[in-house]
């Protein structure tokens, strides 16, 4: 089992400035909050980074920066998906991929593939990637599900697949691909406050959105459930629900970007189409923030 996606990911906003340009000096910030709390390793370029509406040159950039200010002391996971699989797959084969310890790729959206047209996708990019890849399933913002059958068949098929992030939120789904994975692939939470109950079910961990804030908590929390210390993954799950519910309320990452800001991190601006969440969002988030201290 390749050890290094066990644990917690987090998946990293971009911070920008009040003009729209990547602030890369938060970004710094960000990268030695999230090692400091002992996250188990990174993600660049998600959706939570905002990857949609960043160029392809400053990626890179951004990339760079949190590998230089990560200085090897966490394994780095990089986002690279997309609709059009012969594009992917070129750009896979053509980046440099040093430092880079896996990709992360999103099923196809908005195309609406058939449960065969996202297994060939798949094994499209196996085939071009000299990478580990984790699969990302998220049925609300692509439209399609990668049905369990589809995960265990690439599992099988593709020794460099050697995991799933899954957040269809079907915990029958999850299941399924745990009980019958074959040895090693993991089983990666995409939805933070389902994070317990899959690890309790089997699964390996997280990559997280909430964990940002808290790093500290969030990742203690997932090591304890890992390890089968239940009441006090219980007890930290339990501190984190109600911020994790409000951070979602309006959309990621404006939640997020709101928290880390009130933490001192960064900034909280975001690239349109996404807008910042609501006076009364805010409010409840702050209020909730409080109480975790």
């Amino acid at each position: 089992m390749n050890t290094s996606f066990k644990g917690t990911g987090i998946a990293m906003v971009t911070p920008f400035s009040d003009n729209g340009d990547i602030d890369f000096n938060g970004l710094k910030k960000l990268t030695r909050h999230l090692i400091d709390g002992g996250v188990e390793y990174l993600v660049v370029m998600g959706t939570t980074g905002e990857s949609a509406t960043i160029s392809p040159a400053d990626k890179m950039e951004i990339l760079k920066t949190v590998q230089t200010e990560n200085a090897g002391k966490c394994p780095i996971v990089y986002g690279l998906g997309g609709n059009n699989t012969e594009a992917i797959a070129r750009e896979m084969k053509s980046m440099d991929t040093t430092g880079i310890d896996a990709f992360l790729s999103v099923s196809p959206y908005y195309n609406k593939p058939t449960q065969e047209g996202i297994y060939q996708h798949y094994a499209h990019l196996s085939k071009a990637s000299s990478l580990p890849i984790i699969l990302y399933n998220v049925p609300g913002r692509t439209g399609s599900n990668i049905g369990a059958d589809t995960t265990l068949r690439l599992a099988r098929d593709f020794d460099n697949i050697i995991a799933i992030k899954e957040a269809s939120g079907s915990m029958e789904q999850v299941m399924q691909i745990i009980h019958e994975r074959p040895q090693g692939f993991l089983v990666i939470s995409g939805d933070d406050n389902l994070t317990f109950p899959m690890i309790a079910l089997g699964g390996d961990g997280v990559i997280s959105v909430s964990g940002q804030a808290y790093p500290q908590i969030f990742s203690g929390m997932v090591r304890d459930a890992l390890s089968g210390k239940i009441e006090s993954a219980r007890k930290a799950h339990y501190q984190l629900f109600r911020f994790t519910q409000l951070l979602f309320t309006e959309g990621n990452p404006g939640g997020i970007k709101t928290a880390l800001k009130q933490l001192n991190v960064c900034d909280n601006h975001l690239r349109l189409p996404l807008w910042p969440i609501s006076e009364s969002t805010k409010n409840a988030l702050l209020a909730e923030m409080k109480k975790i201290g």
